[in-house]
């Protein structure tokens, strides 16, 4: 015989239809509402107008704030990082990137990509040397890896590092780099004589105040417009022979730093998707037409349905991964599962949101259309569609297609 249930069952959350909470531990909670209450509160009343003016104005005193968050370098260990969750890092990027994506940038590059690349691979003086400080955001840092020409093609970079005696001197340019123009420290990528093209490949610390190093801003951006993006310049910058990092030859190295930054992307993306989910349904409420609330007819509570399945199981998929990443289990094929579909689903939950505000979508009174340009970076980088579409593709037919 079966037994009824002797409780009710809780409300149901709009916010939360499917109780992801309840997947999460109140540690969990409580960091992801930090981050929230810090994003609500420095971020949102201001964003537009960044936005509308391409700055991102206190970019040092914002990354100090993140950094006393524990938001910077926030899943490695030790140096003054937070060692926090795969999943606490993840959460803490849907928020940010909520508030924009811009801001999930900053961080995203100062930890997944230039500590990370440091903390792995780099000796224990680079480590002691550099760490604290991004992790505290006093000092900003950057990852030097796509150029003009070779973007998905890393392999066929053609910044070089050449030695001198006991030193080695870069020359070489790299482009879209976010923090570039207002960094302390670059992690830079260059093709040495140690091995055939790829495989020769080195990483390079460099205080961007060494002689030959320069960073122009790229202006003139339609978007991710609230975000330092710049041009590294490297005119025969001449480092010692420790500036090198030890822990790696090849594009292991910067794969694996992309790798451990498109995670965050899993997340982030599903932020940007959220908070134009929200804005859609708060629209929906209150606009009236044919006499009463938009909302109350059957298309546009169709299109609401269909961004809620697909924000959900996004978020979902992002707590499976970090689940993985905790577990030790994460492999990189799976992280382009994520970034793939995750970025996909949240340009469409925008597009969509535009249609339910109507013209009121476009303008920067609301968050929508900010999001969707946003997300139009953010689908490219850190991999193509179509680069994430073959990694999955060779990993389920066992065939390359890449060349």
């Amino acid at each position: 015989m079966s037994t009824a249930p002797t409780s009710k069952l809780p409300p149901f959350d709009p916010r939360d239809p499917i109780g992801v909470d309840d997947l999460l531990s109140p540690e969990d909670l409580a960091i992801r509402d930090t981050v929230r209450t810090w994003a609500a509160d420095r971020v949102l009343p201001h964003i537009a107008e960044w936005y509308e003016n391409g700055e991102l104005p206190g970019i040092r005193e914002l990354a100090r704030e993140l950094g006393a968050l524990g938001a910077l370098g926030m899943s490695l260990q030790g140096y003054g990082c937070a060692g926090a969750t795969a999943v606490q890092y993840g959460l803490a990027c849907l928020e940010l990137e909520a508030a924009d994506s811009g801001i999930r940038s900053l961080v995203s590059v100062q930890g997944s990509l230039a500590m990370y690349a440091i903390h792995r691979y780099g000796s224990e003086e680079q480590k002691q040397r550099w760490l604290p400080g991004m992790a505290a955001g006093e000092t900003i840092g950057c990852f030097g890896l796509t150029e003009p020409d070779h973007g998905s093609d890393p392999a066929a970079m053609r910044t070089y590092a050449k030695r001198d005696g006991e030193d080695w001197v870069l020359s070489g340019r790299k482009m879209w780099i976010t923090n570039g123009s207002v960094a302390g420290v670059a992690v830079v990528w260059a093709q040495t004589d140690e091995g055939t093209a790829g495989t020769g490949i080195r990483g390079f610390v460099v205080p961007t105040d060494a002689p030959g190093f320069s960073a122009p801003e790229i202006r003139h951006k339609w978007s991710l417009r609230a975000s330092v993006t710049s041009e590294l310049i490297l005119d025969e910058v001449r480092l010692p022979a420790d500036a090198v990092l030890p822990g790696v030859t090849g594009l292991r190295g910067p794969l694996s730093c992309l790798s451990h930054a498109r995670y965050g992307i899993v997340w982030g993306a599903m932020g940007a998707a959220r908070s134009s989910f929200e804005a859609a349904v708060d629209y929906a409420r209150t606009r009236e037409q044919f006499g009463k609330p938009i909302g109350g007819f059957q298309l546009t509570q169709a299109k609401l349905a269909d961004m809620a399945v697909e924000l959900h199981k996004g978020i979902l998929l992002a707590h499976h991964l970090g689940q993985r990443m905790d577990a030790g289990r994460l492999r990189p094929e799976q992280v382009s599962f994520g970034k793939l579909n995750n970025v996909r689903e949240a340009i469409e939950i925008c597009r969509t949101s535009r249609t339910i505000l109507g013209a009121n979508g476009i303008s920067l009174e609301y968050p929508v259309m900010r999001h969707a340009t946003n997300l139009e970076s953010v689908l490219t980088y850190e991999g193509t569609v179509e680069m994430h579409q073959l990694v999955l593709g060779k990993a389920l037919t066992g065939l390359d297609a890449f060349r």
